[in-house]
């Protein structure tokens, strides 16, 4: 059986998977893992639960031969925590159909691992940094991590060859005065930051819509200082808006899933590291394909399943949020299930 392309009932093709790979990180973020929930006492996945490379690697021949995607980004909990890591890329850049390989990191640990995922085959990284000044960096990771560790990681991408981008999650009052010091930082760097509003995603970050800064005050407070304009998307579901430096042809972006939400052309899956096909950021659960790959199920029929799934695919989330008032009583995934 093969397919060339998939559409859910809302006509949107599956273009991109992100695939989970650990959900343990060595970071404590309020935003994603709170250290007064994700403690000692937190049962992470048990080894056997997770998949294994071949199983990863499987999936994603499937997925090329189901939709014809040509983009995957590794993400975790942190996923350079996962051993042997490079292994995984290079496995992953043997699949035929795969033209892009990216990853999502917090960058502490990117220095040691740079140049042997860059030549295992990954291609970009997206490193998740917060604010500059080290004592609240240090305070917003939960685990005493500087901005010194993350630079370090960021200089050894550069060095290695590999893409960056730069993801900025902002709260207010906790790093939203930091808007204007990033930006400024990154301006000339060659770097694209991006500024993401702070989003409810799982259940644990104790959200609230009085925390999100708006995509539109985010833009004000730049252009005030630093006059920008906006950009054509790079393509068709480009999850962030692209503003140009009015002064340079360096860009920044802002993620705006709370407040001017893109459902419309979200084209994204998500598989966990569980091995559950996850059809939206903000979704209750998963759909297990572990044990589909375990049964001993053809490639067929594994494919057969991935259509089934992505074909009844309807959700919308961030364009029914502001309807939702009562959102305590959505039960949603963790990010660090799967990978934001």
């Amino acid at each position: 059986m093969e397919i060339t392309s998939l559409q859910d009932k809302l006509g949107r093709p599956l273009r991109d998977l992100r695939i989970s790979v650990t959900d343990r990180c060595n970071f404590r973020c309020s935003y994603c893992m709170p250290a007064e929930i994700f403690d000692k006492n937190f049962q992470f996945l048990p080894k056997d639960d997770v998949l294994t490379f071949e199983e990863i690697t499987r999936v994603s021949n499937l997925f090329v031969r189901a939709a014809g995607i040509e983009k995957l980004r590794i993400t975790g909990g942190e996923p350079l925590v996962r051993k042997d890591i490079t292994d995984l890329i290079r496995m992953l850049s043997t699949v035929k159909g795969i033209k892009d390989i990216a990853m999502t990191t917090n960058g502490s640990l990117l220095a040691k691992h740079a140049k042997a995922l860059k030549e295992a085959g990954l291609h970009r990284v997206t490193i998740s940094l917060d604010c500059l000044d080290d004592e609240r960096f240090r305070k917003i990771n939960g685990r005493g991590v500087g901005v010194d560790q993350v630079f370090e990681g960021i200089s050894a991408a550069e060095e290695a060859g590999l893409g960056v981008k730069i993801n900025m999650v902002v709260q207010r009052g906790v790093n939203d005065h930091d808007i204007i010091p990033m930006a400024r930082h990154f301006k000339d760097t060659g770097i694209i930051l991006r500024f993401i509003e702070f989003m409810d995603v799982g259940n644990s970050n104790g959200w609230n819509l009085d925390d999100v800064i708006s995509k539109k005050e985010i833009f004000e407070r730049i252009n005030k200082e630093m006059p920008i304009e906006p950009i054509k998307p790079n393509y068709e579901g480009e999850v962030a808006t692209r503003f140009r430096f009015k002064d340079s042809d360096n860009e920044i972006g802002i993620i705006s899933s709370v407040t001017d939400a893109f459902c419309s052309t979200c084209s994204r899956a998500r598989l966990s590291a569980d091995g559950k096909l996850v059809t939206c950021l903000f979704a209750a659960g998963g759909h297990d394909l572990r044990d589909l790959l375990r049964s001993g199920a053809s490639d067929e029929k594994v494919i057969e399943r991935m259509a089934e799934i992505w074909g009844n695919r309807h959700d919308r989330y961030s364009e029914e949020r502001l309807q939702n008032t009562d959102k305590k009583q959505i039960r949603k995934i963790e990010m660090s299930q799967i990978g934001g």
